[in-house]
């Protein structure tokens, strides 16, 4: 039965063609703050994730853990100094627990550079942020001044916490303005490390999206060759004998350009920083040692310790830059 036969009408159709509806959408009228906001606000959320800041307990807890862990030597002397009037402060700003703070970077970075780039590889949100007026380098830019500056919290603030402790045991301007001067070039040292770590760290950690491969990415170059200089170098100092003038062996000299960890240590020893180094060296067939030195351990070689934290540096922000220049973003 048709609808005329029934005695229905269709609906008649506005003549306007149809209604729009006003369902609250509003065109965005604030001020545009650009590619370098954009930059700041991706560079802060980097510093916010590598604490774990805004994410669940889980994730904080071993950011507060290292970061504790690398202020105990400092508390502790302030307490050495409380305790003896006479005690002056047990570390050095420069030379501040070199193997601690291996150590506790290793582990940070480890576990903190994956989270900051793995995970927009392995979600292909990429697209989400070059959507927007920002370079290829720019994301990678921001996570490194993000990531740099949380390293910088891990190893300057207990070099600040040890400085305004021994300040405030000490007497006079003169006083005061010696540890003040100390505190510079391991504030200067403490950047150096961070930088170098962070971008390293970064590059390391942008090879794959999984996260924990990219752990791995992070963890085993850094620890195999931390330990593998070590190992080289002790092996220099006792199965050969000293260079010219008493220097170290090439090998052990040698040996620490293979780690950033103890590239940085090298840089330290070239400036005159890091306390020399004692061994003894056998001659003749008597059993006993014959001779013993105290040396730094870079001996002549610290200028080219120089040279491979630059190249070093280098290297790893033109991979990082280069590894963005490449990713797909679709």
């Amino acid at each position: 039965m048709s609808a005329d036969a029934a005695g229905l009408q269709p609906a008649a159709i506005p003549a306007s063609g149809g209604v729009i509806h006003d369902i609250g959408y509003r065109k965005y009228a604030g001020q545009r703050l650009g590619r370098a906001h954009i930059v700041a606000a991706l560079a802060l959320q980097s510093l916010r994730s590598a604490f774990g800041i805004g994410r669940g307990a889980k994730a904080k807890i071993f950011p507060v853990l290292l970061f504790v862990l690398m202020c105990l030597p400092a508390i502790i002397s302030i307490a050495a100094m409380a305790l003896n009037p006479n005690q002056g402060r047990l570390f050095s700003y420069d030379t501040y627990q070199p193997t601690l703070r291996a150590l506790v970077l290793l582990v940070f970075v480890a576990i903190q550079a994956p989270n900051l780039v793995s995970g927009d590889l392995r979600n292909h949100t990429l697209p989400l942020y070059f959507a927007r007026p920002i370079s290829r380098a720019d994301y990678p830019l921001a996570k490194l001044i993000g990531f740099t500056t949380a390293c910088l919290a891990i190893i300057e603030i207990p070099l600040l916490i040890l400085w305004i402790g021994t300040i405030s045991q000490v007497h006079g301007a003169s006083a005061v303005w010696h540890q003040t001067s100390a505190l510079g070039p391991g504030l200067l040292y403490g950047l150096a490390w961070a930088v170098l770590l962070a971008s390293v760290g970064l590059v390391l950690a942008s090879s794959t999206g999984k996260r924990v491969f990219s752990m791995c990415a992070v963890a085993v170059p850094l620890f195999v060759t931390w330990i593998l200089a070590h190992v080289l170098s002790h092996i220099g100092l006792q199965a050969f004998q000293p260079a010219a003038g008493g220097q170290p062996p090439a090998l052990a000299s040698l040996a620490g350009l293979i780690s950033p960890f103890t590239v940085m240590n090298g840089v330290a020893d070239w400036f005159g920083s890091a306390p020399k180094v004692i061994y003894a060296q056998f001659s003749g067939p008597g059993p006993g040692p014959v001779q013993v030195h105290a040396v730094h351990l870079v001996g002549h070689f610290g200028p080219v310790y120089g040279v491979m934290f630059v190249a070093l540096l280098a290297a790893a922000i033109g991979g990082l830059l280069a590894r963005y220049r490449k990713v797909g973003i679709a």
